[in-house]
């Protein structure tokens, strides 16, 4: 079993990682950005972590495995509903609460398992990025001069219907 600084640095890593890869996406105008990536990042490194951690024989049947598969295939059709596009401004919402979503379901299944330190870290990691991930990327917009942000309803007003803030105007 891994230990606290274990489970804190590859949780940790993973959620960096995923943050690096969504501020990339958000500097380049895409939508998504640093919160969502990060906790789809987190997520996925917090089930990798419980499935490393349950290798002992007789913890995991095969059955428990095909539950955990299902949710987490389930919950994909879960945050395909949250993303909802707008009018006609072809405008994505909702992508980090459909992270979210999937967040809580691992959430979920690393609890069901009992894996506390596991559960613990990943929240406490979710809640700053939660907390702080918008104000940090928006700082680093400022600092690093990536496009302005383009998810703010004034940003979107003077694009035409045809564009949105992943799509380039005809």
């Amino acid at each position: 079993m891994a230990d606290w600084s274990e489970i804190i640095l590859r949780l940790g890593a993973a959620t960096l990682a995923g943050c690096a890869i969504g501020l990339d996406r958000d500097l380049r105008g895409k939508p998504i950005g640093l919160k969502t990536l990060g906790l789809v990042s987190l997520s996925t490194a917090m089930v990798v972590l419980l499935a490393l951690q349950a290798v002992e024989p007789g913890k995991f049947t095969d059955a428990v495995s095909r539950v955990i598969q299902g949710v987490l295939t389930g919950i994909g059709f879960l945050g395909a509903g949250v993303i909802v596009r707008q009018g006609d401004r072809f405008q994505v919402r909702g992508l980090t609460s459909a992270a979210c979503a999937f967040f809580a379901a691992c959430v979920g299944i690393v609890c069901g398992a009992g894996h506390w330190p596991i559960v613990v870290t990943a929240v406490a990691l979710a809640f700053l990025l939660l907390t702080f991930g918008k104000r940090t990327e928006r700082w680093l917009h400022h600092a690093l001069g990536g496009k302005e942000d383009q998810h703010r309803p004034e940003a979107a007003a003077d694009q035409s219907s045809d564009a949105g803030p992943h799509q380039p105007g005809k």
